[in-house]
C-alpha cells in the first residue's frame, strides 16, 4: 500500500502542475486569472483527491484481488471526472466563466485521469502478480473477462480522440490570442510560441501513453515467461509445475487452463506408469515363478539395487550417472532382468541338478532373449530410458568384472553400471535363498562368497557398497521374506 499510495502521490503532484500549465495554454478565461486565483482551488481539488484516495486505498485493499484492478481504475477516474466537474462549477461560480471554460477544464481533468487511472491500474496488477506468485496463491478469473481486443480498441481511441481534441483546444486559444494581440507580436514569435505549446502538449500526452504501454508490455512479459516457464518444465518431465493464475483476464485462463491440462496430464502419466509397473511385475513374476522363484525375490532384489544405487550417487564418480530419476529407473526396471527366462525349456529351468554344459548352454541364453526381447520393444514403441535400462540390466547382469561372465564377455566398466549394480544384487539374493538344489545362506556366509569375488566377479566398489548396507541388506531380506522359511547355512 506504501509504495501504491507513493506513485499515486507522485502522479497527482504532476497532475497538479500539468493541469495548471494546461488551463492557462487551452483557455483565455483562465489565462486571464492571477497565478493565486488560478492555482489555489486547483490545489486545493488535488489535495482532496489524494486523501479521499488514501482511504480507497484501503478499501481497495480489503477486497479480493481478482476485483482490485478495475476497481482502482475506476475509484481514480472517478475522482478525475468529479473533482474537474467540481473546478469547472467553481470558475462558473466565482469568476462567471462560460460553459466553454468549464469543458476545456473538464476535458483535460478527463484525459489527465484516465491516463493516470490506466497507469496505476497496470502497476497494481504489476503488484498484485508478483505477490500472489511468492505466496503461490491463485485467482480464479471469470469465465468470460472483458476481451483485451476491445481494451485495445477502447485505449486507442481515446488516445486518439485526446491527443487530437487536446491539440485543437491549444490551437483554438491560440488562434483567438492571435486576433486580439494583431499586430502587437510578430508572426515569427507567434510561429513559434504556438508550435512550442504545441510540441509540450504532445509530449505530455506521448509521455503518458508511452508509459502505459511500457507498463502493459511489463505485465504482459510476466504473464508469458511465467507460462513459457512451465510448459518448459512440462516439456522437461516435470508435472508439478504450474502457472500462476494472477489476472482476471484471457490471460489469467490460459494460465488456469494449462494447469488443468498439466494436472490432466499428470493423471494420465500416472495411470500408464501405474499400468506399466503392473505389468512389469506380471511379466517378472511369470518368469520367476517358472523358475521356481517368488515374486519376493523380485522386490528384494529391486530394492536391493535401490540402495546400492543411492549409495553410489554420494561419491562424486557416480554422481552424474545416479541422479534420483535413474535411480528411479534402476529401481523400476530391476524386475526384468530374467525376463529371458520365459524362453527356456521347463526341461532345463527346472531340472533339479546340475546341468550340462550343453544345457548351462542354452540356460545362459536367457539374457540375451530377454534383451532381443527388451530391444523389440524400443524398435517398436521408440527408444527411452526405461527401456535401454531394463534391456541393459537383462543383457549384462551375468557379465562379470574380470569379463569370464556372459553373454558377451564384457569386462570391468565396459559392463553398464546397471548391470554391475544388479549383478550383486541377483547373486546375493540367490545365496540367501532356498533352491531345490541348495539350502538358504546366512548373511555372513553370502557376505563371504560376494567378497571373495570383488574384482573378479564384482565391481569393487559396488562390493564396497555392500559393505557400507549391510545392515540394509539384511532388514530388506526380512522384510520381503519368501512364504517358505529361509535356513542358514
Amino acid at each position: 500500500m506504501q509504495t501504491l499510495m507513493l506513485r499515486t502521490s507522485f502522479h497527482y503532484f504532476i497532475a497538479l502542475v500539468l493541469f495548471s500549465f494546461y488551463g492557462v495554454q487551452v483557455c483565455p478565461f483562465l489565462d486571464s486569472l492571477t497565478t493565486g486565483q488560478l492555482i489555489t482551488p486547483i490545489a486545493i481539488s488535488f489535495i482532496i483527491m489524494w486523501v479521499l484516495r488514501k482511504q480507497i486505498e484501503k478499501a481497495l485493499a480489503q477486497q479480493s484481488p481478482k476485483r482490485q484492478v478495475k476497481s482502482q481504475f475506476i475509484a481514480d477516474f472517478s475522482l478525475f471526472l468529479t473533482f474537474g466537474v467540481l473546478i469547472a462549477l467553481y470558475n462558473f461560480l466565482a469568476h462567471n466563466f462560460p460553459m466553454e471554460s468549464s469543458s476545456k477544464v473538464l476535458i483535460g481533468m478527463s484525459v489527465l485521469g484516465f491516463f493516470i487511472s490506466c497507469e496505476q491500474a497496470l502497476y497494481r496488477e504489476y503488484r498484485l502478480a508478483e505477490q500472489l506468485r511468492q505466496t503461490k496463491q491463485h485467482l480464479e478469473p471469470d469465465e468470460n473477462p472483458y476481451p483485451l481486443t476491445q481494451k485495445f480498441v477502447w485505449f486507442a481511441t481515446a488516445c486518439a480522440v485526446s491527443v487530437v481534441g487536446v491539440v485543437f483546444l491549444v490551437i483554438s486559444k491560440d488562434l483567438e490570442w492571435l486576433i486580439h494581440t494583431g499586430e502587437s507580436v510578430s508572426l515569427e514569435t507567434a510561429r513559434k510560441y504556438i508550435l512550442g505549446e504545441i510540441v509540450f502538449v504532445v509530449a505530455v500526452m506521448m509521455f503518458y501513453i508511452l508509459a502505459i504501454i511500457i507498463s502493459y508490455s511489463r505485465n504482459l512479459k510476466l504473464f508469458i515467461s511465467a507460462e513459457n516457464h512451465a510448459l518448459a518444465l512440462v516439456s522437461q518431465g516435470n508435472l508439478c509445475a504450474q502457472v500462476p493464475v494472477t489476472s482476471n483476464d484471457e490471460f489469467g485462463l490460459m494460465a488456469m487452463h494449462t494447469n488443468g491440462m498439466i494436472k490432466a496430464l499428470a493423471k494420465q502419466t500416472e495411470e500408464l506408469s501405474l499400468t506399466r509397473d503392473a505389468s512389469i511385475l506380471g511379466l517378472a513374476s511369470l518368469a520367476e515363478t517358472r523358475d521356481n522363484e517368488t515374486g519376493a525375490h523380485i522386490l528384494r532384489t529391486q530394492n536391493y539395487v535401490r540402495v546400492l544405487a543411492e549409495h553410489l550417487s554420494l561419491q562424486k564418480k557416480y554422481r552424474p550417472q545416479l541422479n534420483a530419476e535413474t535411480i528411479d529407473l534402476l529401481y523400476k526396471s530391476a524386475p526384468l532382468h530374467d525376463v529371458g527366462k520365459v524362453g527356456i525349456p521347463d526341461s532345463i529351468l527346472l531340472k533339479p541338478g546340475k546341468l550340462t554344459d550343453e544345457e548351462f548352454n542354452v540356460m545362459k541364453s536367457h539374457a540375451q532373449i530377454g534383451a532381443d526381447a527388451l530391444q523389440v520393444a524400443e524398435d517398436q514403441l521408440g527408444s527411452n530410458s526405461f527401456l535401454r535400462i531394463a534391456r541393459e540390466i537383462s543383457l549384462t547382469h551375468h557379465e562379470k568384472w574380470d569379463g569370464s561372465g556372459y553373454p558377451v564377455g564384457l569386462k570391468a566398466e565396459n559392463i553398464p553400471l546397471s548391470g554391475r549394480l544388479m549383478a550383486l544384487a541377483d547373486v546375493y539374493d540367490a545365496l540367501r535363498s532356498k533352491r531345490v538344489y541348495k539350502p538358504a545362506f546366512s548373511h555372513e556366509k553370502a557376505k563371504e562368497i560376494i567378497l571373495e569375488g570383488r574384482g573378479s566377479h564384482f565391481d569393487p566398489a559396488i562390493v564396497d557398497a555392500f559393505l557400507s548396507l549391510e545392515g540394509v541388506f539384511i532388514d530388506i531380506a526380512e522384510t520381503y521374506q519368501d512364504a517358505h522359511p529361509q535356513e542358514s547355512t
